[in-house]
C-alpha cells in the first residue's frame, strides 16, 4: 500500500511500574494499519494485544503508562495527548468496541439516547438529524425494525444485537480507526459469523482501519488482511494472514497453528505448545519463548529475539522457520 496508514505506532513501549520493578506488558511493538484494511492482533491471555489496543485509544489505566515509542493518527501523533482533547479525539476519530456490550451501554437510557448523545457530542448536528442518524446506524448494522427499536432498553436485545448495538455506537460519529478488543468472544458460533461478516462489509464500504484484538485464530483467518502474533509484550511475526497462516516462521506463530483445528491438516490430535507464557516480573534471559520452543539454541537463550525491522518485518527469530508445501524446515 502506498498511500499513508490511518494508524502507525513505532517501537511502543508501555510500563507499569510496581514494587518489585517495571513491567513491560507491551515492549516494542511498531505496524501500521491502512484505511479499509483489518490487522488482526492474537496471542495468549497476557500476550499485549488489549494492552496495546488500549494505549492507542489512551485508555490506560495507571499506572500503566507509554513510556516510550510513538502513536500516529493520520500523521497526527496523539501518544502524549490527554484530558478533552483526547477524549474529543477519542469519540471522533477513533471508536472502541469491546468485548462485553453490557459493559459499554447504559442500562439506564435507551439505545436511541447513547446513540444521540454521542452523535451530538462530536458531530455538528440539530438533535431531530441525530436521531436519524441513530436510526441509519441501526440499519446500517442490521438491526431489523430500527425506527422502532430505537427506544429500546440494552437489555431487551440479545447477546448478538447489543454487540451490533456497540459496533454502530462505535461507528456513529464516523471515526477513521475502530479498535475491536474480542468482539466476538461472549458470542456462538453463528452470531459470530454474521458481526464478522459485518466488520468486514462496513471496512470495505466506510474505508475505516480496523484493529481486530482476538486469541481466536478462525476469527483472524476469516476477518483479517494482516495479523500480528505477539508473545510477552512483543511482536513475534507481522503479515499478510494467509502466509503467516499457512507459512509461520516464527516458532511460536506455527505451534499456534499447529494447536488448532484451523491448520491442523486432518491430523487426529492437535499439538500442543508445552508449558505457559511466562509472568511479567519472571521473563527468562533471551527470548521469551526460548523455554517453550523445540527449536531455541544457545543464542535464543542468551541475547532478546530480534525486533522485527532487523528481521525483513516478519518474523521476530534468530532462526526463523522455512517453510515449503510439504514440511518446514530450520534456516
Amino acid at each position: 500500500m502506498t498511500e499513508s496508514p490511518v494508524l502507525s505506532v513505532r517501537d511502543l513501549v508501555v510500563e507499569i511500574p510496581t514494587r518489585h520493578g517495571i513491567l513491560r506488558p507491551v515492549d516494542g511493538v511498531s505496524y501500521d494499519i491502512h484505511a479499509g484494511e483489518i490487522l488482526g492482533v492474537v496471542g495468549e491471555s497476557g500476550a499485549g494485544k488489549s494492552m496495546t489496543g488500549n494505549a492507542v485509544i489512551g485508555l490506560l489505566d495507571p499506572p500503566a503508562r507509554i513510556a516510550s515509542g510513538a502513536v500516529l493518527l493520520s500523521g497526527q501523533p496523539i501518544h502524549a495527548l490527554n484530558g478533552e482533547t483526547l477524549r474529543r479525539l477519542r469519540g471522533k476519530r477513533m471508536g472502541m468496541i469491546f468485548q462485553d456490550p453490557l459493559t459499554s451501554l447504559n442500562p439506564l437510557l435507551t439505545i436511541g439516547d447513547q446513540l444521540a448523545e454521542t452523535i451530538l457530542e462530536h458531530l455538528d448536528v440539530a438533535p431531530s438529524e441525530a436521531r436519524r442518524r441513530a436510526i441509519a446506524a441501526l440499519e446500517e448494522v442490521g438491526i431489523p425494525a430500527a425506527a422502532q427499536r430505537i427506544g429500546s432498553y440494552p437489555h431487551e436485545f440479545s447477546g448478538g444485537m447489543r454487540q451490533r448495538v456497540v459496533i454502530a455506537l462505535a461507528l456513529c460519529a464516523e471515526p477513521d480507526l475502530i479498535i475491536a478488543d474480542e468482539p466476538t468472544t461472549a458470542l456462538d458460533v453463528s452470531v459470530q459469523a454474521q458481526i464478522i461478516a459485518l466488520l468486514k462489509r462496513l471496512c470495505r464500504d466506510r474505508g475505516v482501519a480496523v484493529m481486530l484484538v482476538t486469541h481466536d485464530m478462525g476469527v483472524i483467518a476469516e476477518a483479517a488482511d494482516r495479523v500480528a502474533v505477539m508473545y510477552a509484550g512483543r511482536l513475534a511475526e507481522l503479515g499478510p494472514v494467509r502466509e503467516v497462516i499457512t507459512q509461520a516462521r516464527h516458532p511460536y506463530t506455527a505451534g499456534l497453528m499447529a494447536s488448532t483445528p484451523l491448520a491442523s491438516q486432518g491430523r487426529m490430535r492437535l499439538r500442543q505448545i508445552p508449558g505457559a507464557m511466562p509472568g511479567l516480573d519472571a521473563l527468562p534471559a533471551g527470548c521469551a519463548f526460548s523455554p517453550r520452543c523445540e527449536y531455541a539454541q544457545d543464542r535464543c537463550r542468551q541475547d532478546p529475539g530480534p525486533t522485527l525491522s532487523a528481521c525483513g518485518g516478519r518474523a521476530a527469530c534468530w532462526f526463523p522457520l522455512v517453510t515449503d508445501t510439504k514440511q518446514e524446515v530450520r534456516a
